[in-house]
C-alpha cells in the first residue's frame, strides 16, 4: 500500500509541476485523482487544529473572541473544558459544557470537549498542533510563559500560540464578572445573554439559601 501510495503521489507531484506547481496545484491535481482514502487524503489535506483550554467558569465574550480569532489561524479549533477537582467551580462540569455548546458552538469549525490530565497529552490525542492563550495583560504573561515551556519541554511537536483580545476585553476575566454579578452589578456587556442568564440565575439562587 505505501509503494502504491507513493506512486499515487509522485503522479501528482508532476501533474501539479506541469500546471505551475503550487500548493493550490497540489490540492486541485489530488481532487483529479479520485478515488483516495482517507489516509491517503491526509498526505495532501493536513487540518490545522489547535486546542483552547480553560475552566471557562463561565465563558466570557473575551474568550469568544480569542476563539474567533482562533479560527482565522486554523481549520479547526478544539475549546476544551478541564477538569480540575482543585480548583471550585460556580458552574458544573456540564455547565460550562452546555454554555458553550450555546455560544462558541456556534462559530464554524468549533468543537466543545473536556478533559482531564496533562494538556499536551490531550492535544497528542486530538492531532492538534498548537495551543491557545489568551493575554490580556502584562501580568498573565509570565505565568503563561513558564506553562508554555514546560509544555514544549512534555511535548515539543505541540506549540503555544498567545492571542491578545480586542482591547474593551483586555481586563476581562470570569474571576472579575462573577465578583461583579455576586454584589449586584450589570454583566451583560461582558457575557453572550445565554451566560448573563445562567449567571443571574446562580446568584438568585444563591441568596434564597
Amino acid at each position: 500500500m505505501a509503494r502504491g501510495l507513493q506512486t499515487r503521489a509522485r503522479h501528482v507531484a508532476r501533474r501539479a509541476t506541469t500546471t505551475g506547481g503550487s500548493h493550490l496545484n497540489v490540492e486541485r491535481c489530488a481532487l483529479n485523482s479520485l478515488p483516495w482514502t482517507l489516509s491517503e487524503l491526509n498526505v495532501f489535506f493536513i487540518m490545522r487544529r489547535a486546542i483552547y483550554p480553560g475552566s471557562f467558569d463561565p465563558v466570557t465574550n473575551g474568550h469568544l473572541d480569542v476563539i474567533e480569532r482562533a479560527r482565522k489561524l486554523f481549520d479547526e479549533v478544539i475549546v476544551a473544558v478541564a477538569h480540575n477537582d482543585e480548583k471550585q467551580a460556580l458552574f458544573s462540569l456540564q455547565e460550562r459544557l452546555d454554555l458553550l455548546q450555546e455560544t462558541a458552538a456556534k462559530i464554524d469549525n468549533v468543537r466543545i470537549t473536556q478533559f482531564d490530565g496533562l494538556l499536551v497529552e490531550f492535544a497528542a490525542a486530538q492531532k492538534a498542533t498548537a495551543v491557545i492563550r489568551g493575554l490580556r495583560a502584562v501580568s498573565d504573561f509570565e505565568f503563561e510563559f513558564q506553562m508554555a515551556l514546560m509544555n514544549r519541554k512534555l511535548e515539543a511537536s505541540v506549540e503555544t500560540i498567545f492571542l491578545m483580545p480586542k482591547e474593551e476585553f483586555t481586563y476581562l476575566s470570569s474571576r472579575l464578572v462573577k465578583e461583579i454579578a455576586r454584589l449586584g452589578g450589570d454583566v451583560s456587556s461582558f457575557l453572550p445573554p445565554a451566560v448573563a442568564k445562567a449567571l443571574g440565575k446562580k446568584f438568585a439562587a444563591s441568596k434564597k439559601k
